[in-house]
């Protein structure tokens, strides 16, 4: 109990200090984590169990949705991505078809993946670019 209580407050103090691609990471995170536990559930045949992870996984897929900032072209993309994992979460939910929640696992893998890699380029320092003397 007390291992629990302390495990809670450093996942909660994380949550509070971290910066908004730290967030981001963990809100894939915990999507993965939903859809595995969704499969894992179908696979057992708990209904509500299965039917709870994947109302969590839609609500993270919903949040990725309405947080999106529209300024960027990217987004439109990544509403469209979103929006076919929501749906598709819901037919697997409706199912209960672990096929599905394996497609959609993929996919938030690789988002996870390539979210990942964008936050470790954007840590490197930049170089500046060297000027080429013209011979003249």
């Amino acid at each position: 109990m007390i291992a629990q209580n302390a495990y809670n407050q450093y996942r909660e103090k994380s949550i509070q200090t971290a910066s908004p691609e730290e967030l981001t990471l963990m809100l894939y995170n915990g999507l993965i984590k939903f859809i595995m536990r969704g499969i894992d559930a179908v696979e057992k045949n708990k209904t509500q169990e299965a039917h709870n992870n994947i109302i969590r996984a839609q609500d993270i897929v919903q949040e990725f949705m309405a947080t999106l900032d529209k300024k960027y072209s990217i987004s439109v993309s990544l509403e469209l991505i979103y929006d076919y994992m929501l749906r598709r979460l819901i037919e697997a939910n409706i199912q209960k078809d672990a096929l599905i929640l394996g497609e959609v696992l993929n996919m938030a893998k690789q988002l996870r993946d390539v979210w990942e890699q964008a936050m470790k380029l954007a840590k490197q320092p930049r170089k500046k670019p060297e000027l080429v003397e013209q011979a003249e």
